[in-house]
């Protein structure tokens, strides 16, 4: 695959769209209450469904200038200035504050006044609305739009520079400010249709970007596209290419149904906006011709979990991740937590069905919570009855004994039965449905902590218990640990007994901190898994794609333009060596010297013309220019004179020469050598039969060599630990010339006078 990170760039198709677009219009609420905005394709209307937790609770129905949250080439221009439109709509609702009362729907205006000071106006609707304050035309001309309580009293709202506005929408009995619950959620319901724009400023330009389909497959997280349009999302997915299949995760926090007392109602799988909102989805989804697979975890939102259904830790503490605020990992062993999952599997998977797809479920990423100290949280009430021994795992990478093994098998079985029910529980309604396990390798699958397997790695998901296995390494990838992670997937296959053909891959996770260098690991593993022949390859996530405008594309294959082959030695021991810098040296008048350096490493060059001295010499060095074609492919050559990190190119030992000095964090070194204090030499072609490594001074096996000559250690170094290497190395060159003339002087003897090799630089 190829990527972008694209940019804001006049290249960019551009096409029109008309200014409040009903499925650019996204939404937002404070925790507890619920709500989604649904766009109805190829109609001017908009449906709000909301849920009211507390009576101060206002939810905002959002229109912003600016797209930042979703991919650059599909982003609407940013053009602040409103005054030449007019937007109508018909309004119509129930569950929230009618048009004319106090506190009912407000259009807050975000932007600065005609002095550039940031200003905000609020504009009662109900004084540009004809017909009942729950069914009424609306019309705004914003050229004419005064703010305040009555229009007479108000003032002229500055239009030209508008940052957003949004619709608010509070419940009956409001209060400002107040955490007061209501006895039961507030159901609420808003329609805006026959949406229209009028104006010399209704059009504004988009970019109109469509990438051409590739195989790449794309996960989607409900958590954090919530606040969009379900069209909005998809038609950003198909732009962008993917095809064919969403892996859908439902996430933990904006799907639950929530009692009065704020915590999760198990009697109502998913809350009435999430179902709205993944009706839509699951509608367009199938237009669109994917489908879709339903993913759902243990994770809950902390303080909407029941306290009796989260894990914990040997000291009675719950499971908590390190999100603000933090969720929880419901326990396997509490019936009534799996018996929820199972509801809000079959609940999705049924929202699917009905939109005509096929019945797909993952369960993501299940398992016993293992915090950072290294407790095991599997010592919930529920839990802790189902272990025959009471010796307590307070580090689960520490030493264990016999018996406390034994409880992570046993942990492992109940972990085991419980994806089982969830899956049970789907196809009693839909038998044919396909079942998905997703594992995340990084947090089961520990070279620390081998144990942990047992628990959440149960040899009871080996196939058939599942139809797929997915697989998952994010940190393992962005981290560049290459080696270790296909060893682990290798042991991974071999333990549950899938096949590539029975497996899926998904690549991921950028940081928000160095996205180029996590997206160009991203895309490697990717190619690394369509290699493997993975059945499919999904990119985690869309939020990431549109944070990072993320481009994925088919390319051509690359063209090899090395071959690991060994120039023919014997031809190469009576080669000259020239090692060349690039140094601009300026003089004055008065004859000083400025000197630059353009070059921080030489670059060598080599006449292997001596070594040519018979017939049979000049038809290897012949045979050997074709299979390079000329100088179209670079290979190895020995250097005579400096090819052992040891002196006089004796055997290397592993403390010949300095490649970094751990930080506890690092997994990655490159070989290089310093000559004295100047030049630091990059390795990039060591002989891996002579490597050797070496960790403050003792050698150590616990390595792996990466492409262009770099160390992958299965653990990283602790931090001030001097890493040092010997090695035998050649250096990447061709032929500087497309031509090779040699001629035959005697019938025993052949001369090629000069023969000239360029390294070629490689890192």
């Amino acid at each position: 695959m190829r990527y972008w990170l694209t940019r804001a760039d006049p290249g960019l198709r551009q096409s029109s769209v008309k200014r409040f677009d009903p499925s650019h219009w996204t939404i937002d609420f404070p925790r507890g209450s619920m709500a989604s905005v649904v766009s109805v394709p190829q109609a001017p209307e908009l449906k709000i469904t909301a849920t009211f937790a507390t009576r101060g609770d206002l939810i905002g129905l959002i229109y912003r200038s600016s797209e930042d949250d979703l991919h650059i080439g599909h982003q609407r221009e940013l053009n602040r200035d409103y005054s030449r439109c007019t937007l109508s709509f018909r309004w119509r609702s129930q569950g929230v504050i009618p048009l004319d009362q106090a506190n009912g729907p407000t259009l807050t205006i975000e932007g600065r006044d005609a002095d550039g000071q940031a200003r905000s106006w609020f504009v009662r609707l109900w004084n540009y609305a004809t017909g009942t304050p729950t069914d009424a035309q609306v019309v705004l001309p914003f050229g004419e739009l005064r703010s305040g309580y009555q229009p007479s009293s108000g003032e002229s709202v500055h239009v030209a520079d508008i940052d957003r506005m949004f619709i608010s929408l509070v419940p009956p009995e409001y209060v400002s400010g107040s955490a007061q619950r209501f006895a039961a959620p507030i159901q609420a319901e808003i329609e805006l249709s026959d949406f229209a724009c009028t104006g010399s400023g209704s059009t504004i330009a988009i970019n109109d970007t469509f990438v051409p389909e590739h195989q790449v497959r794309i996960c989607t997280a409900y958590d954090d596209c919530y606040h969009l349009t379900p069209e909005r999302v998809i038609d950003g997915i198909e732009r962008l290419g993917y095809r064919a299949i969403i892996n859908h995760y439902v996430g933990m926090s904006h799907y639950p149904s929530l009692t009065g007392a704020g915590l999760i109602d198990p009697g109502i799988p998913i809350c009435e906006p999430a179902r709205r909102w993944h009706e839509s989805f699951a509608a367009i989804a199938k237009q669109r011709g994917y489908e879709i697979i339903w993913s759902l975890s243990f994770e809950l939102l902390d303080q909407w979990c029941p306290e009796s259904w989260k894990q914990r830790d040997v000291d009675g503490l719950p499971a908590l991740t390190a999100y603000q605020p933090p969720s929880t990992l419901v326990s396997p062993a509490v019936p009534d937590s799996i018996t929820y999952l199972g509801s809000v599997a079959s609940a999705f998977v049924g929202i699917g069905v009905e939109a005509g797809l096929t019945p797909m479920v993952q369960v993501g990423e299940p398992w016993w919570w293992v915090k950072p100290s290294g407790k095991i949280c599997i010592y919930d009430p529920a839990a802790s009855g189902h272990w025959s021994a009471h010796e307590p795992i307070g580090d689960v990478a520490g030493a264990l004994t016999a018996a406390q093994k034994l409880v992570l098998d046993e942990a492992g079985e109940v972990l085991a039965f419980a994806t089982r029910r969830i899956v049970e529980a789907v196809r009693a309604i839909h038998a044919d449905a396909k079942s998905h396990l997703l594992a995340y390798l990084p947090g089961v699958w520990r070279s620390d902590a081998k144990e942990i397997s047992r628990a959440n790695l149960p040899l009871a998901w080996a196939k058939p218990a599942f139809d797929i296995l997915q697989l998952e390494d994010y940190e393992w990838v962005t981290q560049g640990r290459v080696i270790g992670r296909q060893k682990a997937r290798a042991q991974v296959f071999a333990r549950l007994g899938y096949g590539t053909d029975e497996a899926h891959y998904l690549a991921g996770f950028a940081s928000s901190a160095m996205p180029s260098a996590d997206w160009s690991a991203i895309v490697s593993a990717v190619d690394e898994a369509r290699d493997a022949r993975l059945a499919q390859v999904f990119v985690w996530a869309l939020p990431q794609v549109f944070r990072d405008n993320i481009t994925l594309f088919e390319g051509d294959p690359d063209v090899n333009t090395f071959e690991d082959v060994d120039f023919p030695l014997e031809l190469g021991l009576k080669a000259e060596v020239c090692a060349c810098f690039s140094t601009t040296v300026s003089t004055s008048t008065a004859g000083f010297e400025q000197r630059n350096v353009n070059w921080s490493q030489s670059r060598l060059r080599f006449d292997v013309g001596p070594g040519v001295r018979s017939v049979g010499d000049l038809q290897t060095l012949l045979r050997f220019f074709r299979a390079m074609r000329g100088n179209a492919t670079a290979f190895r050559f020995r250097d005579p004179l400096d090819h052992s990190t040891t002196a006089d190119n004796a055997a290397p030992l592993a403390t010949d020469v300095t490649i970094g000095i751990g930080d506890g964090s690092s997994l990655n070194f490159p070989l290089s050598i310093l000559y004295g204090s100047g030049e630091l030499r990059r390795i990039t072609r060591p002989v891996a039969a002579s490597l050797r490594i070496a960790i403050d001074g003792s050698e150590t096996g616990a390595w792996s060599l990466l492409d262009k000559g770099i160390i992958e250690f299965e653990q990283p170094p602790t931090a001030g630990a001097l890493i040092t290497a010997g090695f035998l190395f050649d250096v990447p060159v061709r032929f500087e010339q497309e031509q090779l003339a040699v001629s035959q002087t005697t019938h025993l003897a052949g001369e090629a006078k000069a023969i000239p090799l360029i390294e070629v630089r490689e890192a």
